[in-house]
Formats: structure tokens, sequence, C-alpha cells
């Protein structure tokens, strides 16, 4: 198993740039959806702000920190681990939480400001605990990221689609609302298609050692979601913004960590496909999650 973080995942760069410009268009059909009032709504009630800061980019890469601790996973699976909670909330949360009868509101506020806050915070949360832990400081050592070039990449896919796209909406709302309609299955699709793509000239790879992080990847993204719905139920939310909390919180960028690590990491194993499978699960668990809390009585 020590071998894994030997491995490296085999991703030309042809097939990079198609990441790379499916995530950015991924990112501004998100924008399209969002507007300035969005960020004035959220800035009025600064307690969701705060809560959903802390539970997203604080406690989760700490708690996901403190897995690793205790697990001892393989190095490289462990920075695996730290790449996916450093990441911001997904793109298709807003959507499960309306499928859960959530605020889907604040979803799209909290989704915009953590998108933002990615910018800094994704680079920041991944340096500190990637160093904080000796066995995955020594692989970034070998690797010397520059994290100049990290916060770069993270702003042209995240920053820029951002900007762009909610500028379309405040010029031109009603073909921005049409737009992002159709751009919203896009989300799902193109993560589909990236891990096809990242692992279909790697399929022996992936077969041989996915069940090094089935339960690592099941259990990380279920205290993920628990760990957002207690943070909501400790600072008192209604029921409907503990949803939401719990499944912004439980759904991350994962197609935006596989990028990160096929640019920066060469595919190294353990990272992408830890990356790769929690990608495919927390869709699983979030659709689950929604339908179960669909037909349960919401509290405004």
């Amino acid at each position: 198993m020590q071998e894994l973080d030997n491995v490296q995942i085999n991703f030309d760069s042809s097939g990079l740039w198609v990441l790379n410009i499916a995530l950015a268009v991924v990112m501004f059909g998100v924008a399209l959806s969002i507007t300035i009032d969005d960020f004035k709504h959220i800035l009025r009630q600064p307690k969701l702000v705060l809560v959903g800061v802390l539970s997203q980019f604080v406690l989760l890469p700490l708690l996901t920190f403190l897995l690793i601790i205790i697990i001892k996973p393989l190095p490289s699976i462990a920075l695996g681990m730290m790449m996916v909670a450093a990441c911001p909330g997904g793109n298709i949360s807003n959507f499960m939480t309306h499928l859960a009868k959530g605020n889907t509101a604040l979803s799209v506020s909290l989704t915009a400001f953590a998108t933002f806050l990615a910018i800094f915070m994704t680079p920041f949360n991944f340096q500190f605990y990637g160093n904080l832990y000796e066995p995955t400081a020594q692989i970034l050592q070998t690797v010397k990221l520059e994290p100049f070039e990290l916060v770069k990449l993270v702003v042209l896919i995240l920053g820029i689609p951002l900007v762009l796209g909610m500028f379309l909406r405040s010029k031109i709302p009603e073909f921005a609302v049409k737009l992002s309609k159709l751009l919203k299955p896009f989300s799902i699709i193109v993560f589909i298609a990236i891990v096809i793509i990242a692992f279909s000239n790697n399929l022996d790879v992936f077969n041989n050692y996915v069940h090094h992080v089935l339960v690592i990847g099941v259990s990380h993204n279920i205290l993920a979601i628990l760990l957002g719905l207690m943070v909501a139920k400790l600072f008192r939310l209604s029921l409907r913004n503990q949803k939401t909390l719990a499944i912004e919180t439980g759904i991350q960028n994962s197609g935006l960590g596989l990028l990160l690590i096929f640019t920066f990491f060469n595919g190294l194993g353990g990272m992408a496909i830890l990356a790769a499978f929690w990608g495919i699960w927390h869709i699983i668990s979030g659709l689950l999650l929604a339908f179960y809390w669909s037909n349960k009585t919401s509290k405004a």
C-alpha cells in the first residue's frame, strides 16, 4: 500500500487545459445566479456569515487534520483529504439545498461568499495543515509548491469567472438566468467527465487502490456533514438553515481539488484517487440526505 505514495495518475497537458476551461465555465455558470444583493443579504445577517465561515474554512480543515492524526493514512491520501477540506463548497450545493427544502437563498449567498474567500483561504489552509503534519510536509518539500502559483490558479478558476458571471447578471439579468439554468446540469456532467478522462488511461491504478480510500472518503464526508449540522445547532439556527449549513460543509468542490492535484502534484496517486472518490460519493450522500430531508417538515 505504501507504493500508492509513488503512483502518478497520468493526465496530459491538453486534458489539463480542458479541465481548466471546464471548471471555469462551471464557476461562471454558478456566478450567473449570484448578484450583489446576495452579498448584501448575507452581510445583513452577520451571524450566518460567521457560522458558515467558521464551519467551512476553520473547523472542517481542523477536523480533517485531527482525523488524519488519529487514523494516520498514507501521506498522499492525507494530502488529498487536506486538499478537499481546503476547497470551497461544491457548485451543486444550491441544488441539493433546494431538494432538501433548506434555505436556498442562504445557500447561494454562502456559495458566493465562500467562492470569494476560497481565493485566499484554500491556498492558506492547504499550505498550513500540509506543512503542520510531518509526513505531508515532506511531500510538499519534494514538490516545492509555490504559494503564489497556487493562488494564481485559484484566482483564474474561481475569481475571474465569479466577476464575469456577476457582471453579466447585472447587465443582462434575463439572459443570465436562462444561461444559468442551462449550465447547472453541466457541473455534475463536468465532474463525471473529469473523473472518466483522468482515469480512462489509469483504470488499473484506480481499481487497485480505490478500496484504500473508500472508508476514509465516506467517513470524512459524513463527518463534514455532521460538523455543519452540529455547528448550526450549536448556534441555534433554524432547521432550514441547519440543513443548508450541513450541505454547504459536506459538499466540497473536489473538481477544483483535482485540478490543483493534477497541476501541482502530477496526479499523485493517493491525492487524486481520494479527491475523485470524494467527488463521486458526495453527490450520492448529498442526494440521499436531500431526499431524506425533503420528507421532513421544515421550520422557517
